[in-house]
């Protein structure tokens, strides 16, 4: 479980932290008694969850690109964290076909000049004790089966992201057997792991290319939802599931080292596990009777049909569960999108999903 009593005065670093789960991650921190520092691009999208949540004004914010390691090096030793939860990346399928080289000088340099920043100021500070690198649940080879890939299962990746991602995750273990060895842990004093998550849905995201925020686009302008692939199945699940994983992970990085620097699942249960047909037909009666979907013929690039994680090793080892079902965690992202279609402070209602994330609500 959480422990609030861990997270006062520790310092974080988080990459990324201008993004959909970074914002949310900073104020899932923030309101743990967590000093963040985080290192980022300006927001991608316009809305976007980092200005409506003003979180640039809690949080000590460098705008940067972590392509850039000089500067991403500065930042960190200034910092000087206790965590450091790297986050920062190209995040989408689509984009990554349309520019394969900007995909992989983020998402596999981007990770070597991260993990280059924190050996050294590892080194010089001994103040850094927990590293993740968030990654991908696209980082396993798909073979198409209809059960979870668990953390041992092969890398791979059939386009450009999924495969940077593999590659993110082959950094880390790179990094962890020849600087951060667990074997050496008490030389060294950093555990290093990577975390997986699912497909992660929730208020404030406008990312283009993907399935819920472009319903949520849709809904908004009373257009009716377009959707491609409505068979492919993926492993759902509201964000905080995956942002309460890595804050498990870290609380036990931090305390435990070398023992859990590993490789971790972070996805839904079993049963949500569902298509994306499923999906936009439950958010359209969520929504009301005014909207409404059609399926469109969009087969030029290649994606994966199905895709499901093995969580096994986070429940009994981490003590992690899902806690909110599929349908619950719609109703949240329709929550807070009918605040901010109401012009309502989003900030309270992301903070009061947190609470009642917390809480098991």
């Amino acid at each position: 479980m959480i422990d609030k009593d861990f997270w006062k005065d520790k310092k974080v670093f988080i990459t990324g932290h201008s993004g959909f789960k970074g914002s949310w991650l900073c104020l899932w921190l923030n309101s743990l008694g967590a000093k963040v520092t985080g290192f980022s691009l300006n927001p991608p999208t316009n809305p976007n969850l980092f200005k409506l949540c003003h979180i640039d004004q809690y949080t000590k914010t460098i705008i940067g690109d972590i392509r850039n390691i000089k500067s991403l090096h500065s930042a960190l030793m200034d910092a000087n964290p206790h965590i450091v939860i790297h986050m920062a990346a190209q995040p989408l399928v689509k984009a990554s076909y349309q520019d394969p080289i900007e995909t992989y000088e983020t998402n596999v340099m981007g990770t070597v000049n991260l993990f280059e920043a924190t050996r050294d100021v590892a080194k010089r500070k001994k103040n850094i004790k927990a590293v993740i690198n968030v990654t991908s649940d696209k980082c396993y080879e798909n073979r198409e089966w209809h059960w979870g890939y668990r953390e041992n299962d092969p890398m791979g990746g059939y386009d450009p992201y999924s495969n940077s991602k593999a590659c993110s995750e082959l950094i880390t273990a790179c990094y962890r057997n020849s600087y951060f060895n667990p074997e050496d842990y008490q030389k060294h004093g950093v555990a290093a792991a990577s975390a997986r998550s699912g497909n992660v849905i929730g208020g404030g995201d406008w990312a283009s290319d993907r399935l819920v925020p472009d319903c949520i686009r849709s809904l908004l302008k009373g257009d009716e939802i377009k959707i491609r692939n409505p068979h492919a199945i993926r492993p759902w699940q509201h964000v905080l599931e995956a942002l309460g994983g890595y804050i498990i992970l870290a609380q036990h990085l931090y305390l435990q080292g070398a023992k859990y620097a590993e490789g971790w699942n972070f996805g839904p249960k079993t049963e949500d596990a569902r298509s994306v047909e499923w999906i936009v037909a439950n958010i359209c009666k969520k929504w009301g009777a005014e909207a409404s979907f059609k399926i469109i013929s969009d087969q030029d690039k290649h994606e994966a049909q199905y895709l499901k994680l093995d969580c096994s090793k986070a429940h009994f080892r981490l003590g992690w569960q899902p806690k909110w079902e599929l349908e619950q965690a719609i109703d949240k992202v329709i929550e807070w999108t009918r605040a901010y279609q109401a012009s309502k402070d989003v900030k309270e209602v992301c903070l009061k999903q947190i609470a009642e994330y917390e809480s098991g609500d």
